[in-house]
């Protein structure tokens, strides 16, 4: 496994990129909610595993048709 094409981020890390506090990333490591690596005593979770992880969370918006009243329809024209 080459480690420039799928680096191995630090819990610190992982928070940063996702914008929440270090408790966040221990936790899904702890109920193993996400791929990790142990280094040690050091947990280390891979980019691709951090990347899965968001992917499989990320919910589509759903497209609302548009109302008769905004497709350009004028009342009173």
């Amino acid at each position: 496994m080459n480690n420039h094409a799928d680096p191995l981020l630090s819990v610190p890390e992982v928070a940063e990129l996702l914008g929440t506090s270090e408790r966040f990333p221990r936790r899904l490591v702890a109920e193993r909610r996400i791929r990790y690596v142990k280094v040690g005593r050091h947990v280390r979770i891979p980019r691709s595993a951090l990347d899965a992880y968001v992917a499989a969370r990320t919910v589509e918006p759903v497209r609302q048709p548009l109302s008769r009243f905004r497709s350009g329809y004028r009342l009173g024209a």
